[in-house]
């Protein structure tokens, strides 16, 4: 029984002396969130129709980002860093676009990339990297949604191999 009063006693005292309960106000948790983001894998195949017998030159994929333009995102995000990886074995070279585009389909942010041709025997890793921060995350927090672009600059129905991209995000808050 005397052990328990003197734990009790220390604990009301120990604990409170020398706190400073202003500084609770001060405190900032900073969360850091890897999210995929958007893919694709893409045959020679698709940059071609084989029933008109003509090229598509452009190929284009529509991606919802509902959680961008909420309230919280808008508040909170401090930085993003897109990382996109591509894999091609089709001997051509790609121009990729991504525009981030707002309810009303405007472009609130975009960037882009060139995509190194590759071959069947020599599959080319193209990464790219894109950090949005100061005003950019304002107006990449408009976006609800992504629109990748793929451009090649000629097909054919001879045209083999695969373009992949896979895609993350890592989004740094501030709360």
């Amino acid at each position: 029984m005397p052990i328990l009063v003197i734990l009790a006693c220390s604990s009301l005292f120990a604990c409170v002396k020398d706190t400073d309960f202003d500084q609770a106000e001060s405190i900032a948790l900073t969360p850091v969130v890897e999210l995929d983001l958007i893919y694709f894998n893409l045959k020679a195949s698709d940059f071609f129709d084989s029933v008109t017998s003509t090229p598509r030159l452009t190929l284009r994929d529509t991606t919802e980002l509902p959680f961008l333009d909420d309230n919280f995102a808008q508040e909170g995000l401090v930085k993003a860093d897109f990382l996109f990886e591509f894999t091609n074995s089709i001997p051509r070279r790609f121009d990729v676009d991504f525009q981030f585009l707002n309810e009303s389909n405007v472009e609130t942010y975009s960037t882009a990339t060139v995509v190194a041709q590759g071959s069947s025997q020599n599959i080319q890793t193209t990464e790219f990297t894109q950090t949005v921060e100061g005003n950019d995350v304002t107006q990449l927090t408009k976006a609800s949604k992504v629109v990748v672009t793929v451009m090649i600059p000629s097909s054919n129905e001879n045209l083999e191999g695969e373009l992949n991209l896979k895609s993350k995000t890592t989004y740094f808050l501030e709360l």
